[in-house]
């Protein structure tokens, strides 16, 4: 014990405190690949991520001659950085894929070369076309098609406001924009004085499409979100697979459109995106906001079943009247008629059928104080679409429409909130709607590519388990009781651990 005592006192006195002195060397022999651990997302991402096929689709943009750009590989994988990281700017991708070795290796460079400048990634997005976007959006969704992630026969559908590159005070009346530099100069002339747009507040909320527009971005709308002020917005749609939550389709749109016309040409895109990969679409689950005759009428002509709940005017009855569909006529409560007329057509509704009643009817009628009120004859009106709107409301009524509802909300609801809040769909930082779709667009596969490295694929064996156990449940006896306990240390052992069953 006493040479401990002393062995430890000596090691003391005998230890000194250690001083690391950096010194650069002049060459410096390492690989990246030793540094990144196997398990490294970025790692991992660029051994499953082939994006060969951008270098001949993007040789249209470039000539034969001149200063080399940037390669169309790394530009596009510097912005899935962007987006998985949640980056807000050019210049902050940069920034911080310099100072990361997995960033690095992911996207081939090494540590002492430059990387291009931020204002590259800016021209190169706006050099190339939406369509090379919606491409790699497709290779990443093919991928995990390929993995299993994927059934594509039901999507659910739904969309969010966007946060446009301008503000509300860049607005001006459209009579404006013909001499929108000079306005703008006079503004700037006349700081001192206020701004004749910002005077009224009640002005300012009852702004609309209609009559004003912003200088700074002409595609960007105004449009609210509830119990938010206004704002210049884009619309972002989604189709969200219900089988793993793979965003199938994506694209923006301006946000004063109702969603209901959007519909066709979001459904189109995931038809086309899943008939790649050999799947039929055949169930859509939206919104109220999804409702229309054209909408309804679409998805019927594509033998498309949607779970789509009517909007607000649509009236399946109406009390007091009865329709017959033979005469097409409603008939009152005191047996008369009230036949067709004529058609009208109505902005926010589209064409209607109207119903008139006749005077002589209505003259001594014993309802006329209750039914016509200060009229002096009834009409009523329907849309031309009513079949579709009478079918539809019947299917969500059912047991497997209220199922549909409840499954729309939580599939595509979350997906949405990841979208935004971690994956920089919150706000588009560049301007028009084509570099809107863009952003959508790798927002989206950003999201995808997160799920596929996620995606651990399906347990055969505990899968198995779980069945031979559902099974046992329904055929209670001796001889299977034999049988399964056998099957199943059998797949416990493929499996790599005990398992026991009481």
């Amino acid at each position: 014990m006493i040479f401990n005592i002393i062995a430890s006192y000596f090691f003391v006195i005998l230890t000194m405190q250690g001083q690391k002195k950096y010194q650069e060397k002049l060459f410096l022999s390492f690989q990246l690949s030793d540094r990144i651990p196997i398990d490294n997302f970025y790692r991992r991402l660029k051994d499953a991520l082939d994006l060969s096929f951008i270098s001949q689709q993007t040789s249209q943009y470039y000539g034969s001659e001149g200063q080399k750009s940037i390669d169309p590989i790394v530009f596009f994988k510097l912005m899935l950085i962007g987006y998985l990281e949640n980056f807000n700017s050019d210049r902050k991708i940069i920034e911080h894929a310099s100072m990361r070795m997995d960033m690095l290796y992911f996207i081939g460079y090494d540590i002492d070369e430059r990387l291009p400048w931020h204002s590259t990634l800016s021209r190169t997005r706006q050099l190339y076309g939406e369509e090379l976007f919606l491409e790699v959006f497709r290779k990443v969704l093919s991928l995990c098609i390929k993995n299993g992630m994927v059934s594509g026969r039901r999507q659910a559908v739904d969309s969010a406001l966007v946060k446009a590159n301008a503000s509300m005070d860049s607005i001006i009346p459209k009579e404006l924009t013909i001499d929108t530099a000079n306005y703008l100069k006079e503004l700037t002339e006349n700081e001192e004085e206020e701004n004749p747009l910002q005077k009224d507040k009640k002005q300012k909320t009852s702004m609309s499409n209609r009559n004003w527009t912003s200088p700074t971005d002409p595609d960007a709308r105004i449009s609210k979100k509830k119990h938010k002020p206004l704002q210049l917005n884009y619309a972002g749609q989604i189709s969200v697979d219900t089988h793993s939550h793979v965003i199938c389709g994506a694209m923006a749109d301006f946000a004063n459109k109702r969603d209901a016309m959007t519909l066709p040409t979001l459904v189109d895109q995931v038809c086309e995106n899943l008939q790649k990969e050999g799947i039929q679409l055949e169930e859509v689950l939206a919104d109220t906001n999804y409702s229309s005759g054209d909408a309804l009428r679409y998805l019927e002509n594509k033998a498309i079943g949607g779970y789509i709940p009517c909007y607000g005017p649509y009236k399946n009855k109406r009390e007091d009247f009865i329709y017959n569909k033979e005469e097409d006529c409603y008939v009152c409560s005191q047996g008369k008629k009230l036949p067709f007329k004529k058609y009208i057509d109505r902005k926010c509704n589209g064409k209607n059928k109207v119903y008139y009643s006749s005077r002589i009817d209505c003259k001594d009628c014993p309802q006329k104080t209750k039914c016509l009120g200060k009229m002096k004859i009834k009409y009523l009106m329907d849309t031309v679409d009513k079949p579709y709107y009478d079918q539809m409301y019947e299917r969500v009524k059912t047991k497997k429409g209220k199922q549909m509802k409840t499954l729309r909300s939580s599939t595509v609801e979350p997906v949405l909130g990841t979208l935004l809040h971690f994956l920089g769909m919150r706000k588009v930082y560049t301007k028009g709607i084509k570099l809107a779709n863009k952003h959508v667009l790798m927002a989206s596969t950003a999201y995808n590519i997160k799920k596929l490295l996620k995606f651990k694929g399906v347990n055969y064996a505990q899968s198995g388990i779980k069945k031979l156990e559902k099974a046992h449940k329904c055929l209670n006896n001796q001889l299977f009781d034999f049988f399964l306990t056998k099957i199943t240390c059998f797949l416990a052992q493929l499996k790599g651990q005990s398992l026991f069953i009481a």
